[in-house]
């Protein structure tokens, strides 16, 4: 016990001294994620869901302000004993717990089912930075190399796929619906990959592996936008991609059965 705390002290020392660079890179990153999904919503066909961009954008700024201001105050890397973890309870669960209310209320299927399915494609590039900064901050001591792609953390094949699954798939229709939809599940358990690694490689009851380098960054500002923030919008972009993908599916063969009754 004495042996991992002096680590996990000796890790917030470090990431006191992280080069700014990482940290400037880390939250431009954040606001064009940010602005790549009020950019998704802007560009919806549907009128009253452009409407909400404006609401939505500053909403995301209060929510983004807000995780500073804990992760600032060291709520987040105080107490790393307690269950569950602050940063899960506070920082995650309510924008998990959004994302479940627009798939499970009538308003909220509607504003999903609107937002182009080419644009959610997209907005996966800023998973290309977030790899960078996650290298970087492996090399800083920050985290462990088991989040990065010299480890366990191959997430920057979707960021680097996207405008390709983006531009083929969904302007030039080279790439079918299941196509888009396999590469969409498979993103999306890249991300889970990358989420359960760092969820047990953190300072906490939970962690199982990575004492000796503990994934200390999360909990450190800007760090902690990227599972309070960036991952929970990838994730809510292949959600919805997933979704809108199999709805077409099922109203496709609706569309048919209707043809041959009628």
């Amino acid at each position: 016990m004495y042996i991992e705390t002096a680590n996990i002290l000796q890790t917030e020392k470090m990431i006191e001294n992280i080069p700014t660079h990482i940290s400037l890179a880390f939250v431009l990153t954040t606001v064009a994620t940010l602005l790549f999904f009020i950019w998704t919503i802007r560009s919806s066909n549907s009128e009253l869901t452009r409407k909400k961009a404006m609401p939505i954008f500053i909403g995301l700024i209060i929510w983004l302000i807000i995780q500073a201001v804990l992760t600032l105050e060291n709520i987040y890397n105080t107490d790393t004993n307690s269950f569950p973890p602050k940063i899960m309870l506070i920082g995650i669960l309510p924008i998990i717990l959004t994302i479940i209310l627009l798939f499970a209320t009538s308003k909220g299927r509607q504003f999903i089912d609107s937002l182009p399915l080419k644009n959610l494609t997209y907005l996966n590039i800023v998973r290309i930075p977030v790899e960078i900064v996650l290298f970087w901050l492996f090399l800083n001591k920050a985290i462990p190399e088991l989040m990065t792609f010299e480890g366990r953390n191959f997430d920057i094949i979707a960021g680097i796929t996207a405008p390709f699954i983006a531009y083929f798939g969904l302007t030039k229709l080279k790439i079918n619906r299941k196509g888009i939809l396999i590469w969409n599940f498979i993103c999306l358990g890249l991300l889970i990959n990358i989420v359960l690694n760092a969820l047990f490689s953190a300072p906490s009851p939970m962690q199982k592996f990575a004492f000796e380098q503990p994934n200390i960054a999360i909990v450190n500002f800007p760090f902690s936008w990227l599972p309070t923030f960036i991952v929970p919008i990838v994730l809510f972009g292949h959600l919805v991609s997933i979704r809108q993908l199999l709805k077409r599916k099922t109203d496709k063969k609706t569309k048919e059965n209707k043809t041959t009754n009628g």
